[in-house]
């Protein structure tokens, strides 16, 4: 009875080991956020990293924003609005977010969301307009138009933009619990816009939102996230269907209703911030090292 009663068992969902090792530790904690703030570009041309958050609505574009924000400041921060009802992007211009430090002054890296990817064609941000975005030429609060892509007289176009204006890392925002689910056109827009990326040399990371939401064994202890069969299994679905290697995707857990300060939840959003700007001053470094 008892070898028939193992064998009803389901398999396990943890790995033998974590196939990341990650100290989950207050002191862990505290050095990347002195890394973080002791951050420089590297180069004399470049004063500030630009990222480009891009993803399918609801994916948690403006919540990773908030969440990095929420660690940086320890304590609860609204900057990008989210909406967590509506079926369609809440995020409507191209809006650059410093990030501040909390003795006032900046870290030398923004962050631009855009507005989300959807199903529909012809919603969404217009295809002509990300290669110009990725090149600069796109100014701050630009309203993103659907059915026409920004002309060279708009005033929130940039006609010479330098390496500083440019974006330096490309950060996609997928969500855990839906890349099974998302739809052809959808994965299409995602590997267009990487291409895009790809052909100006800019690096691509992906951030794995809601990695709690499709395992239980994370759900009960986020520590597990690199030990979880599930969610090694949704990174390499990912890796799969957008081309990304494994090693440039990053799984988190953004800020819902958790006050700010959780340790754990910290830990995995500064790795993968620190991650995307060191592949960013990386870029920015070849970028002026082969001019």
């Amino acid at each position: 009875m008892a070898f028939f009663l193992r064998k009803l068992r389901p398999p396990s969902q943890e790995l033998d080991k974590p196939w990341r090792t990650v100290s989950w530790t207050e002191a862990e904690k505290q050095q990347l956020l002195r890394t973080l703030n002791n951050f420089k570009t590297g180069s004399t041309e470049v004063n500030t990293l630009r990222m480009l958050l891009h993803g399918p609505v609801g994916a948690g574009k403006s919540s990773f924003f908030n969440s990095m924000d929420n660690v940086l400041q320890d304590r609860i921060t609204t900057r990008a609005l989210a909406d967590s009802l509506s079926g369609k992007s809440f995020t409507m211009e191209c809006k650059q977010f410093n990030l501040r430090k909390k003795a006032g002054s900046y870290f030398p890296f923004t962050f631009t969301d855009i507005r989300g990817m959807e199903q529909e064609e012809g919603n969404g941000v217009h295809p002509k307009d990300i290669p110009k975005i990725l090149l600069g030429h796109v100014k701050n609060g630009y309203i993103c138009n659907a059915e026409n892509p920004i002309s060279e007289g708009n005033p929130k176009y940039n006609e010479n933009p330098s390496l500083n204006d440019r974006i330096h890392c490309l950060v996609a925002v997928i969500p855990a619990n839906s890349i099974s689910l998302m739809e052809q056109i959808v994965i299409d827009q995602l590997r267009k816009v990487r291409q895009k990326a790809r052909d100006l040399g800019i690096p691509q990371v992906i951030i794995m939102t809601k990695v709690d939401e499709v395992c239980p064994l994370v759900k009960g202890n986020l520590e597990k996230v690199y030990a979880s069969k599930k969610i090694k299994e949704k990174m390499e679905e990912c890796s799969m269907r957008l081309g990304v290697p494994v090693n440039c995707i990053f799984p988190v857990k953004n800020y819902h209703d958790e006050d700010p300060g959780n340790t754990k939840m910290d830990i995995l959003i500064l790795k993968a911030l620190l991650n995307i700007v060191n592949f960013a001053s990386d870029y920015v470094l070849d970028q002026t090292d082969n001019e």
